[in-house]
């Protein structure tokens, strides 16, 4: 029996990567829905070689051009109000990876249609941990982290449990700008902070390796997705990015886990989870295994990494307000608004005013009080900046 699933963000860099591993085994797949935001070009391509039924389109432009086109019977809906339309029974597996915060509510629309969901949104979890653990429970829904970070976390809990961890490491590879001298980040261009030496990534990812932000991030969602407490995280600089986790239990024993520099690794596994099905790689990299070279992050060059010294075990809206935050700066570095050193400066500035001290004691709410806190600080770093 063909496997039902769906990809929010099928254009994005992780959809693609999912369509390309379904397209070497697509006798086994029905692809019941696609979504994008503005690339219609590449959405309706994928529908045409996957015979999908079911599209949603939330950019209106690109939505009225799709319209245009005679798709046949193919349903193109606008927005995520049409899962009750699409989905009559639960699918076998979604992957979410729409970016940013718009992923959240698709994220939690969808929960109750899947039997596995596999998301790769930070902003999804970061921001509505609480209210996605509380559908998964309710609907009975798995769940697999899809950094590849998490899912080797993930993959070492494997036969262990978690309150026999005694330290996670998370590696970080020091991002485009490790070799940098701190003095030259002022002059930092968009070209240098997007040229990931590792990984092909996003604009908005990669400027968030070269602050180091992204470990941040990657250290919240492991609090999260484990239940963890912070003190049991930390993070290593590992340039070669070969090892992702290093798990270190209470009986002594270190798992560590290791694969190629290629999403397809953890992707390939959240959709044949524990099916025993092979996936072509590169063999073992000795030379790799025989130069670790681990080693603790320099705050002074890195200064976003202190933020972590700042959290709460418990539930507090501070992670949502730097998630958010961050998400508004790197846009306007990106649009040439602001400097490299400008994205940390205005964060540490906007976490510090007194409203936002005041609004991150709260603990987080619905999706609307999100979404409503999200334009505040958007507002808000609007007016600092201009």
């Amino acid at each position: 029996m063909k496997k039902k699933i769906a990809i929010l963000g099928s254009t994005g860099s992780i959809g693609k990567t999912l369509i390309k591993i379904i397209k070497e085994n697509k006798k086994n797949f029905d692809i019941i829905l696609l979504t994008a935001d503005k690339n219609y070009k590449e959405i309706l391509k994928q529908t045409k070689h996957f015979n999908v039924k079911n599209l949603i389109i939330t950019n209106e432009k690109s939505f009225n051009e799709l319209k245009k086109k005679k798709l046949g019977k193919i349903n193109i809906f606008n927005n995520y109000n049409s899962f009750n339309k699409i989905f009559k029974k639960k699918i076998d597996y979604v992957m979410s990876s729409i970016s940013g915060i718009d992923g959240l509510e698709p994220t939690l629309r969808i929960i109750k249609h899947t039997k596995k969901i596999a998301i790769a949104n930070k902003e999804a979890i970061i921001c509505g941990w609480h209210l996605i653990k509380k559908d998964l429970r309710k609907y009975k829904t798995n769940f697999i982290p899809v950094d590849s970070e998490h899912f080797s976390i993930f993959y070492a809990l494997q036969g262990n449990k978690i309150s026999n961890i005694e330290k996670i490491y998370l590696t970080a590879s020091g991002g485009p700008l490790n070799k940098l001298s701190k003095a030259s980040f002022k002059n930092v261009k968009i070209s240098q902070a997007i040229k990931h030496p590792n990984w092909k990534m996003g604009k908005k990812i990669s400027v968030d390796s070269a602050t180091m932000m992204n470990k941040v991030f990657e250290i919240i969602e492991a609090k999260k997705i484990f239940n963890l407490d912070y003190n049991k995280l930390d993070i290593l600089v590992h340039p070669s990015s070969y090892v992702h986790a290093i798990t270190k239990f209470k009986d002594g024993m270190i798992k560590i886990v290791a694969h190629d520099t290629n999403m397809k690794i953890p992707i390939f596994n959240s959709l044949y989870d524990n099916q025993n099905k092979k996936i072509k790689t590169d063999q073992i990299n000795i030379e790799k295994l025989n130069f670790l070279n681990f080693k603790n992050i320099d705050s002074n060059k890195f200064p976003s990494i202190r933020i972590i010294k700042r959290l709460q075990n418990k539930e507090t809206l501070l992670e949502t307000i730097i998630v958010l935050a961050n998400d508004e700066l790197v846009n306007l570095f990106l649009l040439k608004k602001l400097s490299f050193t400008d994205i940390n400066k205005y964060l540490q500035r906007l976490i510090n005013m007194k409203e936002f001290v005041n609004l991150s004691k709260r603990k987080p709410g619905n999706i609307n009080s999100i979404i409503s806190l999200n334009e505040l600080i958007r507002k808000k770093i609007k007016k600092i900046i201009y």
